[in-house]
């Protein structure tokens, strides 16, 4: 129905007087409305049109305006009269409609009636737009202002949002350059040479960039941002959580190397030279520290100790057992750089929660029971029952059981008091520090450390039988860091014994260091242009311990807790691992001749203490999946902390690994598909499965959604899922069950594929088979909601033929509501078409 236009009043001209609409003043004297719309209001008719008025109004346009006018006067409405008025035309207007054009004029209302809405319609001016915008459209009563924002176009504002620059967009909306989509544009350009070509470039240019390859540089390069913005102010801070570290984590160094990875001590120190200087260089976490982690340590140590049983080294072969130390270290870090070349910064999400949190806490398990050994005095006891040296926790645990009376008791005295003083340090610093922050200042390792070297001197306790550090040398005999390239071919058969222990050191340390990366964020070191990327920490992280590797050092991630205290005592800036670096150095070369006194006793209490940590968050774990009743991961973790405990570390590895990747398989493989039902009174569809009798059912059609991306892994079962449906309506029903639903109920078939975003060439097959199956059936198939034209899933219907198959593109409609009044029009075309065709051969006959 065409909308009136107003003008004023005539006595020959039509008039319709609304129902109890009350007087509005002359134009003159009228208040000026804010907000007045270009149409008025259909809410205001109250009419219900003859079919010689609807054929009048079927007029074109062209003939609306003239100077004649109709006169629609209806007969007087009542107040409050519901039953609506069908106005008849004058039969006399009517003949000159062909040659003259139609004014429709509504009547000013009257002074008689006057309700709640007089003041609005008092208030309304039929001729001026008073808001002041050209195409005002903003409803007559209900006025909604117009949004303040300005649009621009994507290529053509220097204001946009960004947009992809034209030459490099294929026809499936991706690159149309394989290099760039592969490589990305900094590699692409490099490589190919092209200048301009890529969209980085051409928002460069346009933005005023003019030197892309620096820009390249830095990115990759992070240190060419931070030295550019550092701030002599940051130098104090940084030197204060710098001595901070050093005081609480070279100790910590040195009893991973020997407690752990069954390396010589300064071996330890090696991490903590060369790693935290790389990463400052290259890593995207300016407050993260890396250095060596208490489960690497162990990991390193594991694969020594079975090089030890083998034959191929000794207890005492330092220089060897130091090589194969380096020989894991550089086969992790060089896992890692190759996984950060390859973009892979989404491995850590490829080993689950219980995974982590099983092995984790299996691994602080066997290093508190491994230290409790030492910290009794029973390390040679064991050395000489080589089945409990190199045996698992659980007959550490037996061992311990049965020679407890055994124990030196000054080795006992000495250990447990420091382990006690440094959980009660520990339990002081959590409480204290949020009203005093300065506490996280104090040494308490290092005073502990200290301490008890400085007591074992005055007392002569290594006199007494207390077992010291003794004379920390270098692998080389000499003062100079040794230097060996772990990728030799003498070192072949230590990579291939150690490839899977350190393809899982990788991992597990990119894990920890993703957290930390995580936790911290871009920090308050106010960087500007310091961003994370997970693959370039991949690249740092890998690098360093490639360097690493080829000084025998352990492999070295991110702490957590290492990163934390480098924040809390005043670290802003990458320079602080630097100056960790330095500090270290500076103690490899001066220092480490008066670490002769420390008692071993006191770095096994230190690596209990970190075991304890590792422990402490499992029962944390354990109450939230139990909460909500997660059988499954309370059972993967239960599996991996009893293999690891009661077998070995790899037996733990292999289990967990396997576990948590047939997991992954499973739910890669199961395809979600759902069925579909209308929400009564309304056009949206839910899943009829989870609600099913709040739903409707659509007679003689099956709605399928597809809620996710189509590849080989999740097609294999499609099929079969697709059959379930068609037969039971679920996905629950065993398939021992007969067929429920009838066979004429799914004479269409719909597929939502809106959460097809991509398809592959073997998920493409098997949806042709599927359509081609259902096509010789009889059945019609309809799909609704395609990504897009030009996307890659409807290309690859194309060109696999699915679209023909279905009958053209008038199958694929925007809506699952489209695509039911498709299937219903070819219903009744097909119904009606047979009663012809049965009529026909009636008369026929």
């Amino acid at each position: 129905m065409t909308n009136p236009t107003p003008h004023s009043s005539s006595s020959s001209s039509a008039r319709v007087s609304p129902p109890l609409a009350p007087h509005v003043p002359p134009a003159h004297s009228r208040k000026q409305s804010q907000h007045v719309p270009s149409i008025p209001s259909r809410l205001r008719e109250n009419v219900v049109m003859s079919p010689e008025e609807t054929m009048a109004r079927s007029i074109s346009a062209e003939h609306l305006a003239g100077p004649t006018r109709l006169n629609l006067s209806p007969p007087a409405l009542q107040p409050h009269q519901n039953t609506p008025t069908i106005i008849e035309p004058e039969p006399s207007k009517l003949s000159d409609l062909e040659n003259e054009s139609i004014t429709v004029e509504i009547d000013e209302p009257s002074t008689q009636e006057v309700n709640a809405t007089t003041s609005l319609l008092g208030n309304y001016n039929h001729h001026n737009r008073a808001c002041g915008l050209r195409n005002c459209n903003h409803g007559t009563f209900s006025p909604r202002a117009p949004s303040i924002r300005s649009t621009y176009s994507s290529l053509d504002s220097s204001v946009q949002f960004g947009g992809r620059y034209g030459a490099t967009i294929g026809d499936d909306g991706g690159p149309r350059d394989i290099s760039h989509g592969i490589l990305g544009d900094a590699v692409a350009d490099s490589l190919t040479g092209n200048k301009g070509s890529s969209t980085t470039r051409w928002l460069a240019h346009k933005h005023g960039i003019n030197s892309p390859r620096f820009m390249y540089f830095s990115y990759y390069f992070p240190f060419v941002k931070w030295v550019r913005q550092y701030r002599w102010s940051w130098l104090k801070g940084d030197l204060i959580a710098a001595l901070t570290m050093a005081s609480f984590y070279i100790p910590m160094a040195l009893s991973y190397a020997s407690n752990l990875g069954h390396i010589p001590p300064i071996n330890g120190l090696y991490s903590f030279v060369f790693s935290p200087l790389i990463y400052a260089l290259l890593g995207t976490c300016p407050q993260m520290v890396v250095g060596p982690e208490a489960a690497g340590s162990l990991l390193v140590g594991s694969v020594v100790k079975s090089s030890i049983e083998s034959g191929g080294s000794g207890d005492d072969d330092n220089v060897l057992n130091a090589q194969i130390a380096g020989v894991v270290t550089g086969i992790a870090g060089a896992v890692i750089f190759v996984a950060g070349l390859s973009r892979l910064g989404f491995l850590d999400s490829v080993l689950s929660r219980p995974f982590l949190r099983g092995f984790i806490s299996a691994i602080g398990f066997v290093i508190f029971v491994d230290q409790l050994i030492p910290e009794l005095g029973l390390a040679h006891e064991a050395k000489e029952d080589g089945d409990v040296a190199h045996g698992s926790s659980a007959q550490k645990l037996v061992f311990l059981a049965r020679n407890i009376s055994k124990s030196h008791g000054l080795t006992a005295a000495v250990s447990f008091t420091s382990f006690a003083v440094i959980m009660v340090f520990r339990t002081l610093k959590r409480k204290l520090q949020p009203r005093f922050p300065s506490v996280a200042y104090f040494p308490d390792r290092f005073t502990v450390v200290f301490l008890g070297a400085v007591l074992t001197w005055a007392f002569g306790w290594d006199k007494q039988g207390l077992d010291i550090l003794g004379k920390i040398e270098s692998t080389s005999g000499t003062k100079a860091i040794p230097f060996q390239w772990p990728f030799t071919f003498r070192h072949m058969k230590h990579i291939d014994s150690a490839l899977s222990t350190s393809f899982l050191i990788a991992l597990l340390g990119f894990f920890e260091s993703s957290v930390a990366a995580k936790s911290l964020g871009e920090g308050t070191h106010g960087l500007h242009g310091m961003s994370l990327s997970a693959n370039r920490e991949l690249i740092a992280l890998g690098a360093a311990n490639i360097v690493g590797g080829c000084f025998m050092a352990l492999p070295a991630f991110g702490g957590y807790g290492r990163s934390k205290v480098n924040a809390a005592t005043g670290g802003t800036t990458p320079m602080s691992s630097i100056l960790l670096s330095i500090l270290t150095l500076i103690c490899v070369f001066f220092v480490v001749p008066y670490f002769y006194y420390i008692p071993k006793g006191v770095l096994s209490a230190m690596i209990s203490v970190v075991a304890y940590s590792l422990i402490e968050e499992c029962p944390h774990d354990i109450k939230f999946f139990f909460k909500i009743r997660g059988w499954t991961e309370l059972s993967l973790m239960s599996i991996i902390f009893l293999a690891t405990v009661f077998y070995s570390l790899s037996t733990g590895i292999a289990l967990g690994v396997g576990l948590s990747l047939l997991q992954l398989i499973r739910h890669a493989t199961k395809p979600r598909i759902q069925i579909l039902g209308k929400i009564p009174g309304t056009h949206e569809f839910e899943n009829a499965e989870l609600s099913p009798e709040n739903i409707e059912y659509i007679e003689g059609v099956l709605i399928v959604k597809i809620p996710e991306p189509l590849t080989f892994a999740n097609t294999g079962e499609l099929k079969n899922r697709l059959r379930r449906l068609e037969q039971y309506g679920t996905n629950a029903a065993h398939p021992s069950l007969p067929r429920v639903r009838h066979e004429e109920n799914n004479r269409n078939i719909i597929f939502d594929v809106h959460g097809v975003t991509q398809i592959d060439g073997s998920g493409t097959q098997v949806f042709t088979e599927i359509v081609e199956e259902y096509v010789k059936r009889g059945i019609r198939v309809f799909f609704c909601r395609i990504p897009h034209r030009r996307s890659q899933v409807f290309q690859a219907f194309e060109r696999s033929g699915i679209v023909e198959l279905c009958g053209g593109r008038r199958r694929f409609v925007g809506s699952v509501d489209e695509a039911l009044r498709a299937s219903e029009a070819e219903d009744l075309e097909e119904y009606f078409g047979e009663r012809l065709r049965g009529h026909e051969r009636e008369t026929q006959w």
